[in-house]
């Protein structure tokens, strides 16, 4: 361990260390919550809620269909390609018990990108929701994949309501393409078949892989972090010290926004309140506002997370001022930096205050997080979460003292065992001592606290001088008329590169000058953006963070 001068601030009743040999494996904390939580709810989505106790019958009934039926081995993997439903839950938790490696799949992939993924982790099954078959046919030749499982996302809802989702999805909505998947079985069919066999016990180990955890991939082909079920328990330990020491066990009830194949809301939504004995609400489409508000209005839910984006689309919906939100306690925010104009503006409306966090997929997510008896937004991703180590270090790896900044390395038990087959890649990121370079910069206050300034390759250098975004864009997001903001760096003959930001209007009548004075007032003359942009809408990535690539590659093809 190194010198941990954050201690005096370690939140009351969080410990330095926490011990990740507790639970041998995720399918251990899995069934001392089922045991111990059996008649709660556990999941609910559209309407339709079931229990711990109905959980553990079809996670149970999933598994040994597996290895029953299918006859896969410990350690095969599966692809698991579907939006947040109750299916994804049970089959998570199956494939597990099973002892086989969860390959999450983004179901909005192309069949470029389906295609490597699934070549690259050599999965050998996959279940995919009706609506994306169709890509799935397209790339199942050039695969490993010798077993299908379909479903539709009504399949688990009670008849007629399930029966009516799949219908007007497929024939209304027109959004399940045709396809053809020969000796596909349907998900409903593998729980009745598989509640014909026992489930084997099957011996899981610490360092088993649970999941492959795809990154985006924003340099070159995605790769897949090998998170063990070691590096996902102490996760759960470590987020469960924290935010444990405000929830109510068998009590909490989350909403689920992001999906479910993300890391953030994997581990903290999924793992560590199913952990609590917590309630997730399912949220299968949060791009649409209004719908999303109108669920809310109907849940009594205790705890929140999104990315900066989601509490943002909230705010700006009406009818969410209305909503009843005394009984909420954690709002936690993650995956992107979150903006203070937004989190002022949630305490504000809630009275619950915008805690962030911040993690990685390369660290099953957590690595930092606040406390969780914050009264303000504080500008910093927080605390090293206990038995973490954090340092900044600079271009020789050398360590840098306080308030300097450099890049975030990190270490612990949730740091990932590698990249799946790349053990080059993996060698640049891990170094020989352990630590983890994140890419991002950041800086370390006397307190311990750290602030991450932003990504390392998203910065701007302008005549010499280091422009972070991500301050460009907490600025500018706190003009009045402004919703939602990026910056970037473009060309320039006179600078080298000059800021850019591209904004959508909250205001329809806000003018480039203004966006331009605003700046002056606030920015230093190099960090002032030289050109403003307007649009209607921002490029996202799946769970709803700005892609500032996008914008930089659209100007360096206008530029060349």
């Amino acid at each position: 361990m190194i010198e941990r001068p954050w201690l005096k601030s370690y939140p009351a009743g969080v410990p330095e260390q926490i011990d990740p040999e507790e639970f041998p494996s995720i399918v251990a904390v899995l069934q001392a919550s089922l045991e111990r939580y059996r008649d709660r709810p556990a999941f609910s989505h559209m309407g339709r809620s079931i229990t711990y106790a109905e959980v553990d019958a079809y996670s149970r009934q999933f598994a040994a269909y597996l290895l029953n039926e299918l006859k896969l081995k410990k350690g095969d993997r599966v692809a698991i390609m579907m939006p947040n439903c109750l299916q994804y839950p049970i089959a998570t938790f199956g494939v597990l018990r099973a002892g086989l490696t969860v390959v999450n799949t983004n179901p909005l992939y192309t069949a470029r990108e389906l295609k490597h993924q699934l070549v690259d982790s050599g999965a050998t099954a996959i279940l995919v929701l009706d609506n994306f078959g169709k890509t799935v046919q397209e790339v199942l030749s050039a695969t490993q994949v010798k077993h299908i499982v379909t479903t539709g996302l009504g399949d688990m809802l009670p008849f007629p309501k399930g029966a009516i989702v799949n219908f007007v999805l497929k024939h209304v909505k027109k959004m399940v393409p045709a396809y053809d998947l020969p000796g596909n079985v349907r998900f409903r069919d593998t729980l009745r078949i598989g509640q014909k066999h026992a489930l084997p016990d099957v011996d899981i180990d610490a360092e088993s892989i649970a999941f492959l955890q795809y990154t985006g991939g924003t340099t070159g082909l995605s790769k897949g972090a090998m998170l063990t079920h070691r590096n996902l328990v102490a996760n759960m330990q470590q987020a469960s010290s924290w935010i444990g020491t405000n929830a109510r066990l068998g009590e909490e009830v989350i909403v689920t926004a992001l999906p479910l194949y993300h890391i953030f809301a994997l581990t903290a939504n999924c793992l560590v309140f199913m952990k609590f004995g917590g309630h997730n609400h399912l949220i299968t489409n949060p791009r649409d506002m209004p719908g999303f508000v109108k669920e809310l209005s109907k849940i009594p839910f205790t705890a929140i997370t999104g990315v900066n984006t989601l509490f943002n689309g909230l705010l700006n919906t009406p009818g969410f001022d209305k909503i009843d939100l005394s009984h909420l306690t954690l709002s936690l925010g993650g995956g992107t930096a979150v903006q203070r104009s937004v989190a002022d503006r949630w305490k504000q409306v809630t009275g619950c205050t915008l805690v962030e966090a911040y993690g990685l997929t390369e660290t099953s997510p957590a690595a930092c997080i606040n406390p969780m008896n914050l009264t303000e937004y504080n500008g910093s991703i927080g605390l090293p979460v206990s038995s973490t180590d954090a340092c900044v270090m600079g271009p020789d790896n050398e360590r840098l003292p306080t308030g300097e900044i450099g890049e975030l390395c990190l270490r612990g038990p949730q740091v990932m065992k590698g990249y799946w087959n790349h053990p080059e890649e993996t060698a640049k990121i891990i170094d020989e001592q352990g630590w983890l370079h994140t890419g991002d910069m950041a800086r370390m206050d006397e307190n311990g606290f750290f602030y991450v300034v932003d990504r390392k390759k998203d910065m701007v250098l302008v005549s010499g001088f280091n422009v972070y975004p991500n301050e460009i864009e907490d600025v500018i997001s706190g003009l009045p008329g402004v919703l939602e903001v990026a910056a970037l760096g473009v060309p320039d003959e006179k600078s080298g590169e000059a800021v850019k930001v591209v904004i959508v209007k909250k205001d329809p009548n806000l003018t480039e000058e203004q966006v331009k004075a605003y700046a002056r007032e606030n920015l230093t003359g190099y960090k002032q953006p030289r050109h403003v942009e307007f649009r209607s809408e921002l490029p996202k990535s799946n769970v709803g963070k700005i892609l500032r690539r996008e914008l930089r590659e659209e100007a360096k093809a206008k530029a060349s």
